[in-house]
């Protein structure tokens, strides 16, 4: 095929699929059809996977929000703790340091106690 037969038959091509305007006098109707970028089951599969993502989040930032103020009031009770400790030890501290046997005699003797050849004990108490 040459090239003059092929451009007289893509003539004669166009001449059919395009009627003359002139003889012909149909309105023509357009439809318009459109094509949607995102089917109605690809946006619900989007938006429950949307709705199931928030969800998780929103429950993991609870749970840690949760763990974060049990972990602030540990701390705080471990301290408490400590301080409650502290405090015991040092009246222990202060009540061996009272009943110690000569410290009792000294204030025996301020107060006018007379103590006459005897030998101070520090008294042990007794659990049962």
């Amino acid at each position: 095929m040459n090239s003059s037969e092929a451009r007289s038959w893509q003539q004669s091509w166009e001449e059919e699929i395009t009627p003359n305007r002139q003889t012909e006098s149909k309105p023509q109707v357009k439809i318009k059809v459109s094509k949607r970028w995102i089917t109605p089951g690809e946006k619900f599969i989007y938006t429950l996977f949307s709705l199931v993502t928030i969800t998780t989040l929103l429950f993991t930032v609870s749970f840690s929000s949760t763990t974060d103020s049990l972990n602030r009031e540990v701390q705080q009770l471990e301290n408490e703790v400590q301080q409650q400790q502290s405090i015991n030890d040092n009246l222990q501290y202060k009540v061996k340091e009272y009943s110690n046997p000569d410290r009792i005699l000294r204030i025996a003797k301020e107060n006018g106690l007379n103590v006459q050849n005897t030998q101070v004990k520090q008294a042990s108490s007794f659990s049962n």
